[in-house]
């Protein structure tokens, strides 16, 4: 398996070309019924509109000059009208069915969400991984996003080709050197097209800047957190000239972008003039000669710029569909990017709640990517079934990259991490994961109701949710709210989402941890937003909730680590102190000495009136 630590080149040339992209998208087209169909459809009409548009007026001119009865002119005429109809009707209903085509997006955008809900933890982390996160997200934005547009170009480029070849087939029936005429100036007029349409990129990428400052003045204006600041300091007259900077900034690109596309429009011009001016004299004097009559002369004459709308339709598809194609390609990548741990294919593992498991870490080295120290050095530790842990540092120290080790998230760089005496990476690590249950620091609140942040679950037990949530002590409280268990959090997702506080919260998630019921229990610094009383509260629960299973946990607080079985102090890259909270108090070292200056601070504390809260005892 590769090291999820070595960075790979970000190579600018895309994995799957468009041939290969295109294959994949048609095998995806399995999971989209009718989406090839309608499509195709679409194509059919589209035809139909274009070739019967073709021949309407040179029919009837024709009927007109062969001197046929007015019957015999309204009956084409109406067949022409019908047919029109029937394939506009179709057309217009087929482009109304975006449903499919949005299926088609969805169904690449959740492979993409499968893939960063499931991933292995250190891909997080790698650059190129998030960049083709990034762009690969980016193709499934909207409707206009490559992973819905790219059928469209697909068949639209079907589409010109099929009138291509009938136009093709036509012309050649005058003179080839009018087909060849009306090629070569649909290929200049695309190539001078595509020159000012990069230009116009180029400056499309350049006001972005620009315009991205004039917006966030003009939002920083109306943004009621910085409205203080903007009054006290005077910053109004600095915000001014700041947006009037950019917006002329704006405004200059801009006029240079007007000019590019004027020229742009100018080309075409010139280019039409002289492609319709060939066509014109040379099927003038092939008529007058007698060779044509007014309805050919006219058939011919409108076959010449349609033709060069299809090569011109050719062309830009396939410019289009490249772009496209290295989108889905980047969609591609993301979703088969090596996963550096064994998710599947391993050994299985088992989870029983209340099974016996013992975690190591045996001569563990570890440190970040782009760090020259490692954190952890030669690492020795071993955890036995039902201990409770307290893991305890300053900053930097490595007590999460210590609890991330034991989790799973991460793998040594040197030395193995073991349950009940295997490498985990022997298992597969989706099962590894089942055994644990945590509360990190930085824990997630669902934009969803009571019962789905407690449960996780499409299906929740509510009696199972009930009773996890008296057991955490905030059963009270949801029976106040609106709705009970079916009460949404996040007002960023529900306007009447309920709101509860920080240690309402903390309760909430232990609500969680014990509804997954898993044997070993990992808190990562949960309560550092909380004042000491309450945190003392949370903890003194998780103590009484915790019985009987393994539990690790970080605290910043040292009097807290009372209720362990075992303290451990890291420091420079390993354990500098290991005992019970009495044990190392009564050393005297390292720990009794951050317990003293944290007793101090309480106490002083306490003395100013700036808080109301404990004082550690000893």
């Amino acid at each position: 398996m590769s090291n999820p630590k070595q960075k790979k080149e970000q190579s600018p040339k895309a994995r799957y070309g468009m041939c290969s992209n295109i294959l994949y998208l048609l095998r995806l087209s399995r999971e989209v019924p009718g989406l090839l169909l309608q499509m195709s459809g679409k194509v059919l009409a589209g035809v139909v509109i274009s070739v019967t548009g073709l021949y309407l007026s040179p029919t009837l001119l024709r009927i007109l000059e062969q001197h046929q009865s007015l019957d015999r002119l309204l009956g084409m005429l109406t067949v022409f009208i019908l047919i029109l109809l029937a394939a506009s009707a179709a057309k217009g209903y087929l482009d109304q069915q975006n449903v499919r085509l949005i299926v088609a997006r969805q169904v690449i955008l959740n492979r993409i969400c499968a893939k960063v809900g499931t991933c292995s933890w250190p891909l997080l982390q790698d650059d190129t991984f998030r960049g083709k996160w990034e762009r690969g997200g980016q193709a499934c934005n909207d409707n206009t996003a490559a992973a819905e547009d790219i059928w469209r170009t697909m068949f639209s480029i079907l589409q010109n080709l099929i009138c291509f070849v009938i136009y093709l087939l036509l012309l050649a029936r005058v003179k080839l050197l009018l087909v060849l005429v009306t090629l070569v100036t649909a290929g200049l007029g695309y190539l001078i097209t595509y020159y000012f349409v990069q230009k116009d990129y180029q400056f499309q990428e350049e006001v972005t800047k620009p315009m991205r400052g004039a917006f966030w003045v003009f939002n920083a204006t109306r943004n009621p957190k910085l409205a203080k600041d903007i009054r006290i300091f005077g910053m109004q007259p600095w915000l001014e000239g700041m947006y009037i900077r950019y917006r002329k900034l704006v405004e200059d690109i801009q006029r240079h972008r007007t000019k590019n596309n004027i020229l742009a429009d100018l080309a075409s011009l010139i280019l039409d003039a002289l492609r319709n001016g060939i066509a014109y004299a040379y099927l003038l004097a092939v008529t007058l000669r007698g060779n044509l009559s007014a309805g050919e002369f006219l058939l011919y004459f409108t076959a010449v710029t349609g033709f060069t709308t299809w090569v011109t339709g050719i062309l830009g598809g396939f410019t289009t569909l490249h772009r496209q194609s290295q989108e889905i390609s980047a969609a591609r990548e993301f979703c088969e990017f090596p996963e550096p741990f064994r998710m599947e294919g391993g050994r299985e593992l088992a989870v029983e709640a209340g099974g016996s498991y013992e975690l190591e870490l045996r001569d563990v080295t570890y440190g970040y990517p782009g760090t020259e120290k490692p954190v952890l050095r030669h690492f020795n530790l071993k955890i036995s079934p039902g201990e409770k842990l307290a893991v305890v540092g300053v900053n930097g120290a490595g007590k999460t990259t210590l609890i991330k080790l034991l989790s799973g998230f991460l793998d040594p760089d040197e030395g193995v991490a073991l349950l009940n005496g295997v490498d985990i990476r022997e298992y597969n690590r989706p099962d590894y994961y089942r055994l644990f249950s945590a509360v990190f620091q930085d824990f997630s609140v669902l934009g969803g109701s009571i019962a789905d942040n407690v449960a996780q679950d499409t299906a929740p037990d509510r009696e199972k949710v009930w009773a996890c949530l008296e057991r955490a002590g905030i059963r009270e409280r949801v029976e106040r709210l609106p709705g009970c268990l079916d009460a949404k959090l996040e007002k960023k997702v529900y306007l009447e989402a309920a709101e509860l506080s920080g240690g309402e919260l903390q309760r909430l998630m232990m609500a969680r941890m014990l509804y997954k019921d898993a044997p070993v229990i990992l808190l990562d610094e949960p309560t550092a937003a909380l004042d000491a009383l309450a945190e003392q509260d949370i903890y003194e629960r998780y103590d009484e909730l915790t019985q009987g299973r393994t539990s690790v946990y970080i605290s910043h607080r040292l009097a807290s680590t009372r209720f362990c079985d075992r303290v451990i102090l890291l420091e420079d890259g390993g354990i500098r102190e290991e005992g019970t909270h009495e044990e190392l108090l009564a050393l005297g070292g390292r720990y009794a000495e951050l317990f003293e200056i944290q007793r101090k601070y309480y106490r002083e504390e306490a003395e100013t009136g700036q808080e109301e809260c404990y004082e550690p005892e000893q």
